[in-house]
């Protein structure tokens, strides 16, 4: 076993229920899109503007279910086009991080910090993990193939029950490498 399929994120934001409420309304609830390659992750049809004092983008998906935080996941080129630092970070990770401005249809929504370049990692079962002979929080190097073949380094691996294998890495990574959603990559040893 060694292939690992890809799932390319775009730029995407996270809200917990009081900030989704500032932005759409009271008693609002996500609606699905699309499912996610993650169990019960999905894509909402509800999108936003991420703004700074130098630049915004538009229409930027809103991830579900909600959470407990909110975070927003640019790539290092969205950095430029805001004029902010944000660090290369596990999802959850966001202390010292840059915030910035998230505009609904019903509000807006300052948040002091929360804006990361998500760091690519690979998620796994218990049984995916054993397979692949790595443990979570391991890691690893991952290879792909094609006529921009490269390799990452610096992969982390994160294990639970409820996950689904997939390696998460964001557009400009997949764009260096020429990859796309459902294509696969080889575990180094």
């Amino acid at each position: 076993m060694n292939g690992i399929p890809v799932g390319v994120s775009n730029r995407h934001v996270h809200v917990k229920e009081e900030h989704l409420q500032q932005l759409f309304g009271t008693d609002y609830k996500l609606k699905v899109l699309k499912e996610l390659s993650q169990p019960g992750e999905f894509a909402a049809e509800e999108t936003v503007t991420i703004r700074t004092q130098k630049s915004e983008i538009k229409n930027v998906r809103i991830l579900g279910p909600v959470r407990s935080i909110t975070q927003v996941e640019i790539s290092k080129t969205d950095s430029f086009t805001l004029g902010i630092k944000p660090p290369v970070r596990p999802s959850g990770k966001i202390e010292g991080t840059p915030g910035l401005t998230i505009i609904g249809p019903q509000g807006e929504v300052e948040i002091p910090n929360g804006v990361i370049i998500a760091q690519r990692h690979i998620h796994m079962t218990p049984d995916d993990a054993k397979s692949f002979g790595v443990d979570d929080g391991q890691y690893v190097s991952i290879k792909t193939a094609g006529e921009r073949g490269l390799i990452f380094d610096k992969v982390l691996i994160r294990v639970k029950d409820t996950y689904a294998l997939d390696m998460h890495i964001d557009t400009d990574e997949a764009n260096a490498a020429g990859l796309k959603s459902g294509d696969t990559v080889e575990l180094l040893a």
